[in-house]
């Protein structure tokens, strides 16, 4: 299911190939890093035997694969870079997990109704990474059984600052990709509506860690 083809979109050319083996290359040598790891425990936390993983620009994997590796059954990762999936998939076939990694290429919000429900939904990175927050945030949430983590840059003078000049560079050297900033509240709100309650807020001096859970029925 591509909504292009590998080279054509904006996120192709800003993670292409070399982009991603750096990636691949550092996530071997020192596994998860971060607030990525602090996402990861977070999903984990009580044990994941048996659920499922939606990842959803999910880079490299390391969500999945380290969800995959502590029992999670089965994960799905959307990506809009071929680059990033081809390494993805390259690393499930490494830890010996491939047969329980299923790797969608393309626009998540395009894709998502064709994709399924999960226990755990993770957007490492991704919400920043896309102008229509709304649609992004709330599709996703749609699908999140259990829990939904995030982590995207903080709405500070700091963050503001950091994305003009990213975007300004980006413009300058002709790129299409576009980093944006987008209020939390408004995050919470989208996330709120969809019956999630927010039970975990970890920040940086430019990013945040969110975590929600589903509560039971």
């Amino acid at each position: 299911m591509d909504c292009c083809s590998p080279g054509d979109s904006p996120f192709d050319r800003q993670f292409d190939a070399r982009h991603a083996a750096e990636k691949l290359r550092a996530y071997r040598q020192n596994g998860p890093a971060g607030l990525t790891r602090a996402l990861i425990e977070a999903l984990a936390a009580g044990g994941v035997d048996g659920q499922t993983v939606l990842d959803i620009g999910g880079g490299v994997g390391a969500v999945h694969h380290e969800l995959l590796r502590s029992g999670a059954a089965a994960a799905v990762d959307v990506d809009a870079s071929h680059a990033y999936l081809s390494v993805a998939r390259e690393e499930a076939a490494r830890q010996g997990h491939a047969d329980r990694a299923r790797y969608l290429a393309g626009d998540f919000v395009s894709l998502a109704e064709h994709v399924d429900s999960a226990d755990l939904v993770a957007l490492d990175r991704v919400i920043c990474c896309y102008a229509d927050m709304a649609a992004l945030v709330a599709r996703s949430a749609a699908l999140a059984r259990h829990r939904y983590g995030v982590v995207y840059l903080r709405d500070t003078w700091v963050g503001r600052l950091g994305v003009m000049l990213e975007n300004t560079w980006l413009r300058l050297s002709r790129s299409p990709f576009r980093t944006y900033i987008h209020r939390t509240a408004e995050v919470d709100t989208i996330l709120a509506t969809n019956g999630l309650v927010k039970v975990l807020h970890r920040t940086t001096l430019i990013w945040q860690l969110v975590l929600y859970e589903r509560p039971a029925t």
